[in-house]
This record gives structure tokens, C-alpha cells and sequence, in this order.
């Protein structure tokens, strides 16, 4: 499955136009590799995620062509969620 469509549909983000820009912005890395949107994401696979001063990290458990909101958590598991202190002045 795309990277783009797994971060709709598992709904870490709500939008896959969101999702396609940041990881065409160089912000996932699906098992320790910069991923592109189009980047095949499997069963195992474990992925890091940058959203301004979060990072987020999961392993992806299943794999749905469509969910049910209630559903949607059940495709990954949360590794760690850390936030970033930004001190680029």
C-alpha cells in the first residue's frame, strides 16, 4: 500500500493530500529510510513521522483498503511520540 493512502486511511492523517506533502517534504522515514509518498508500506514495516515539534513512531500492524474510524488504530502501534524542542533561532 502507498505511504500516502496507509496515513489517510489508518488516519494519522486525516487528509492524504497532507499526508503526500509531508513526506514529499523529506518528514517520514519508513524503516530508517526517507520514504516518498509513493513508497510501498508493509505489514512489519515501522514508520517516523515529523509533524512540527512531534515526531511520532509506529509499526504498522494491518493493512485496509477502507476503515471505520474505530477501526483505524487497530493499524499500528504506537513505538514512541516525543516532542522536538526548536532551537533554530
Amino acid at each position: 500500500m502507498r505511504l500516502d493512502k496507509f496515513l489517510k486511511i489508518s488516519r494519522i492523517i486525516k487528509r492524504r493530500p497532507v499526508a503526500k506533502e509531508v513526506a514529499d517534504k523529506g518528514r517520514i522515514q519508513v524503516n530508517g529510510k526517507l520514504a516518498k509518498s509513493s513508497s510501498d508500506v508493509k505489514v512489519g514495516d515501522e514508520l517516523r513521522i515529523q509533524f512540527g515539534n512531534k515526531v511520532l513512531e509506529v509499526a504498522v500492524e494491518e493493512l485496509h483498503e477502507s476503515t471505520k474510524k474505530d477501526d483505524a488504530a487497530k493499524m499500528y502501534r504506537i513505538i514512541s511520540e516525543t516532542r522536538v524542542e526548536n532551537n533554530g533561532n
